[in-house]
Order: structure tokens, then C-alpha cells, then sequence
């Protein structure tokens, strides 16, 4: 138990890494034969569409995962695994400076860290154990027979209820959620960031703009190297 020990929860893809985990796995796959080489074409279709504004960020990343389930099917977790290790070994440094800044004085204030994801839970602990280094990550899992082949079919997705998932989280350790902190980019995130005393939203798509702005929640917009607080501004 760590009763009353503080903790910070984050999202990662869009929030601490710079693009998307599960396209970089999808990619990755796809490079090694694995996924058929179409499936390339498929995401690179899938990031221009949403880059033209034909479609909101939350179609992009359901595309990815309707694509990863689709090819997923009688692959195995060793091959899934060694390619997490590719796509991690290569872009884990790939992340936001405001990000990394508010992790780091976390850590050194004895925060319990942990993060939750949509993409594949095999990437999210790679790059966990790689670069993060939280207390604890979570994922989407993927079904596997009992040869460690994956049946095609999703058997857990925290994304569908993040808040719920920090409950259960803070409930099974003894954690508090005074003095709690929360950043997410997307409005599968608001229902963490309504837990949290600190919620913060990060490079937020315009769902979660709006939603910052009626609740009053910190609004922070990274451009390459630079860091704005628009909370004030945009609530002007």
C-alpha cells in the first residue's frame, strides 16, 4: 500500500510522445512483413486525412486501432514485442519539453507516476521501461491463444474509461488525490482530468479545449521549442 501518496496521471501518445505509438508499431510491422506492406499506405492515408482536416483526431486514432485489430490475427507476441523494441530504440526521445519538465519536478516531489494509453500495451511497456520509467503504464491488450498468437480480438481498452481506471488504481494502492495531477490532449482523457485537483490540458484537440475552458482547467500549447500557458488568454 502507498497510502496517501500523491500521484500524476498522464496520457502519452500526443501528451509526453511527440506522435502516435501504435501508428509507429503498425509501421514497424509493416517493414517487417509481419502486417502486409499495405497496411503502410492504410495509416500514411489515415495521418493525411486527419494532417487535411477531413477528419478529427479521435477518427485517426479509431482508424489505427480498427487497422491493428484487422491484421493483429495469427501474429505472435514475440514478434509484437521485438517490434515495440525497434520502434521504441528508435523514437523514445521523440517527446514534449513541457512534458518532460513536469515529470521530472514530480519525480523529485515523490509523485506516484502513472500513465495510460490506447495503443497496444506491448509499446506502452516498452517505452515505459525504455524512457518513462513510471510506477505503472496501461494499455490496450489484444486476446492470445494459448500458442501466444493473438485471436484478432481486443480483450481490454482503457481509453474507453480512463477516470474509471485511476479509481480502481488509487483505491487498490491506498493513493490520494489531493494535490493530484492529470494532462491529457483529447476528450478520452476528460474523465481523469475531472479527478484530479491539477488537471492540465496539453496540445488539447478542440473537444477538450472547450471543455478545459468551462472547467476552468490549465490550457498549455507547445510549438517546437517554445512552452504558452493559455489558460488566461483563452479564457478571455
Amino acid at each position: 500500500m502507498l497510502e496517501n501518496k500523491k500521484i500524476a496521471i498522464f496520457d502519452i501518445d500526443g501528451t509526453i510522445f511527440r506522435k502516435n505509438l501504435q501508428f509507429e508499431l503498425i509501421n514497424e510491422l509493416s517493414w517487417m512483413n509481419i502486417f502486409p506492406r499495405k497496411v503502410r499506405d492504410q495509416i500514411v492515408a489515415l495521418y493525411t486525412s486527419w494532417l487535411d482536416h477531413k477528419g478529427t483526431y479521435e477518427q485517426y486514432r479509431r482508424g489505427l486501432v480498427d487497422l491493428y485489430e484487422e491484421n493483429i490475427a495469427g501474429c505472435s507476441l514475440e514478434e509484437v514485442q521485438r517490434a515495440s523494441k525497434l520502434v521504441v530504440s528508435f523514437h523514445q526521445n521523440r517527446t514534449y519539453i513541457f512534458a518532460e519538465q513536469l515529470i521530472a519536478k514530480l519525480r523529485k516531489e515523490d509523485y506516484h507516476l502513472i500513465a495510460i494509453s490506447g495503443s497496444p500495451l506491448e509499446v506502452v511497456k516498452e517505452f515505459n521501461a525504455s524512457h518513462l520509467k513510471f510506477d505503472a503504464v496501461f494499455g490496450s491488450v489484444y486476446e492470445l491463444d494459448k500458442k501466444n498468437l493473438y485471436t484478432g480480438k481486443s480483450a481490454y481498452e482503457p481509453v474507453k474509461d480512463k477516470g474509471n481506471l485511476l479509481k480502481q488504481y488509487i483505491y487498490e494502492h491506498g493513493l490520494t488525490l489531493e494535490n493530484s495531477y492529470g494532462m491529457g490532449d483529447t476528450e478520452s482523457d476528460a474523465s481523469f482530468l475531472e479527478l484530479v485537483e491539477n488537471p492540465i490540458a496539453f496540445n488539447p484537440n478542440n473537444n477538450l479545449k472547450e471543455l478545459a475552458q468551462q472547467k476552468g482547467w490549465k490550457i498549455v500549447v507547445e510549438k517546437k521549442d517554445v512552452v504558452y500557458d493559455m489558460t488566461q488568454r483563452l479564457n478571455d
